[in-house]
């Protein structure tokens, strides 16, 4: 096995990814990245007005995202990231396609550029997707009580699960490891994060058909 590995943290709004993203690369040494948050210049505006802010949100997101993917993957340790460059497109950007916030002219000029900026990014080693169900993912969010995050909607989460599951199921650039987060407390339980780095470690081995308990 390689030393040295550029891993890819996805899932839904609530699933855990940057629990986990923290506590593997403390675990593991690694490198973490992380959402560009607090330093966003679109964030608020765009969760004040939607329909005026989204495209300008998408387009930092592919300069901000394609800048810190080409960064880890060059870094001379190994390195794990909370949120993919793919999933801006695959998942959120099509959401606010389909659900008409973004216009078709916008959406269409949005994935040319998208397209180009991602040909040219070298290839993770490993994507994670944290899988867990809506009702929980509610309640999450519920639980942190960020203000940006009051007007989600469990209807919102299913649209964004059923465009993930669709984006994995063609999902060719590397390997994917899906961790059930409902079943497994990798924050509160030690053992649980033991289960979570042992399989990232055999995934990244080339092990397939790996199993997570119950």
């Amino acid at each position: 096995m390689s030393s040295k590995h550029f891993v890819l943290v996805a899932g839904n709004i609530g699933a855990g990814k940057t629990s986990l993203t923290e506590r593997v690369g403390e675990r593991l040494g690694w490198r973490t990245a992380y959402e560009s948050v607090r330093d966003n210049p679109y964030l608020a505006d765009f969760y004040q007005d939607m329909a005026r802010w989204a495209i300008h949100l998408q387009l930092f997101y592919i300069g901000h995202r394609a800048e810190q993917h080409k960064g880890l993957y060059s870094a001379p340790e190994s390195a794990i990231a909370d949120r993919s460059i793919y999933e801006d497109a695959e998942i959120f950007a099509r959401a606010l396609h389909h659900m008409g916030v973004v216009p078709d002219r916008d959406y269409d000029a949005y994935r040319r550029t998208f397209d180009l900026v991602v040909e040219s990014l070298p290839k993770p080693d490993l994507l994670l997707f944290l899988d867990c169900p809506v009702d929980l993912l509610m309640q999450r969010i519920s639980q942190r009580g960020r203000e940006m995050e009051r007007g989600i909607t469990a209807d919102y989460l299913s649209l964004l699960d059923r465009f993930y599951k669709e984006w994995l199921a063609g999902f060719d650039l590397c390997p994917v490891l899906v961790i059930p987060s409902e079943n497994l407390n990798f924050v509160e339980r030690p053992e649980h994060l033991d289960i979570v780095v042992d399989r990232i470690q055999q995934k990244l081995a080339g092990r397939e058909n790996i199993v997570f308990p119950d």
